[in-house]
């Protein structure tokens, strides 16, 4: 009976355990992909080995957390923009707060590009996001304030194209992938008179020359130390 007043608060030190471990395998499979162990993270964590396998029985289980906790994120951001009543901000609403969450989170880009999550992740992402992203489009066509012939799969392919700009310039110029997003928006846009100003100005040739051949490089690099 003694033991009783206790337990709320164990299961709060076990909540907070779960959410360090989680932040920490983000971060380490940002900077060094998935090799990296359970023990690893609950290093970096600041928690013990055995805390860690109290919560998650093998690394795997991190990441289907992790992807799990960061879905929802965007699920929920897709029902607050549905939830806006003007059609194109909450548009702009879904793409600018999930292009972020999505691939601006590079633990969760790690994830979401590593081949070993197999297409049921991908087919998750799907069957969860697709039809209120679709939602989101078919009420901005209805309302006119985009081009009709925009689709769904356009926000798609503006993540990818967006995605790999930041990957490419993270080091030079991280909020550069704003300036491509503005292009974006205004070409699907039917609200504007003028041109939206660009929030991030270009980068000089010799640095759009650095972050396009960095990756090339580092691969290079990494031939000669094999």
């Amino acid at each position: 009976m003694a033991d009783r007043p206790d337990r709320p608060e164990l299961r709060s030190d076990a909540a907070r355990n779960r959410e360090r471990l989680l932040r920490a395998a983000g971060e380490l499979f940002a900077q060094h992909g998935f090799d990296v162990t359970l023990n690893d993270i609950a290093h970096h964590a600041g928690v013990g080995v055995g805390t860690a396998y109290r919560r998650f029985a093998n690394k795997e289980e991190v990441i289907d957390a992790l992807f799990e906790e960061r879905m929802r994120d965007v699920a929920d951001v897709a029902e607050a923009a549905l939830a806006e009543p003007d059609a194109w901000e909450g548009l702009l609403t879904f793409i600018t707060r999930a292009l972020h969450m999505q691939f601006g989170d590079r633990g969760l880009n790690e994830i979401m590009n590593n081949p070993a999550m197999g297409d049921a992740r991908v087919a998750e992402v799907r069957d969860r996001i697709a039809p209120m992203v679709t939602a989101l489009v078919e009420r901005a066509r209805h309302q006119g304030v985009v081009r009709p012939d925009f689709d769904q799969s356009d926000i798609i392919f503006l993540q990818v194209a967006l995605s790999a700009i930041m990957e490419r310039t993270r080091s030079v110029s991280p909020d550069l992938y704003r300036r491509y997003l503005a292009m974006f928006l205004d070409g699907v846009s039917t609200r504007r008179d003028t041109f939206t100003p660009l929030p991030v100005a270009p980068l000089t040739a010799g640095l759009t020359h650095d972050a396009v051949t960095t990756p090339r490089r580092s691969s290079r690099a990494g031939d000669r130390h094999r």
